[in-house]
């Protein structure tokens, strides 16, 4: 029996309607392929990639799912929004991306079927998506072997949050379409830290991301006050 679907259908058509310009870099989604290096790195830096099973969890059009196939993982992309994953599969067929599958299913469901399955999962951009982050974060634990590595990044919800990643981002920069995000969706680390205690997950190291509008340059910092990312393994 499937769990009830963790969703917002606003949220899948947003994505649906974009789903053909995830992989030009000029397009609404070019934040994420000038940030893709940098969280590849990072994934890449605490659980080497090559020859490990990585489960990518919310790949939209497939951007960290290629770069972490590339990097010599075997990597399924999971999503729910139909169009994406078309998109994801055809790039994947027409740049013969090695060892790359996409699956449209839900995470809650994966992990019922697929329990310890994974050496490493990513979760990036999508938690601030849902309606229930925490049953996203205890989806991953479940799908992690133990001792594996769960990756997460989100936005910190606070007034500088919403004026970088709301007010800047979405209407004085337009790097991103405006309604992309919601403030009240938006969380704060220790909320995601207590969600990824509760499901068994150890936070190891946090990162923020940063960003220059005159220089358009991304960096990784110890500010996490707007954008930031998890790194998290389960106990053995």
């Amino acid at each position: 029996m499937n769990a009830p679907l963790n969703a917002d259908p606003a949220e899948l058509a947003k994505f649906s309607e974009l789903a053909h310009r995830w992989w030009d870099p000029e397009s609404e989604f070019a934040p994420l392929h000038h940030i893709n290096p940098l969280r590849l790195e990072w994934i890449n830096g605490q659980c080497p990639l090559k020859g490990q099973r990585v489960l990518d969890v919310g790949c939209g059009g497939g951007i960290l799912a290629d770069s972490m196939a590339r990097k010599g993982a075997s990597v399924l992309g999971i999503d729910l929004a139909t169009k994406a994953l078309r998109v994801a599969q055809l790039h994947a067929l027409e740049a013969q991306t090695p060892d790359i599958q996409y699956r449209e299913v839900s995470v809650e469901d994966l992990a019922v079927a697929q329990p310890a399955s994974f050496d490493a999962v990513t979760c990036m951009e999508m938690l601030e998506h849902v309606p229930d982050p925490a049953s996203v974060v205890r989806a991953c634990a479940q799908l992690v072997k133990p001792g594996g590595w769960v990756f997460f990044s989100s936005i910190n919800r606070n007034p500088k949050s919403f004026l970088f990643a709301i007010v800047g981002a979405e209407y004085v920069l337009n790097l991103l379409p405006r309604g992309t995000h919601e403030f009240r969706k938006f969380i704060r680390p220790s909320e995601l830290a207590r969600d990824c205690r509760a499901a068994g997950l150890e936070v190891v190291k946090t990162r923020g991301m940063e960003y220059n509008p005159l220089t358009r340059r991304y960096w990784l910092s110890a500010d996490t006050s707007v954008n930031y990312m998890f790194s998290t393994r389960k106990g053995s």
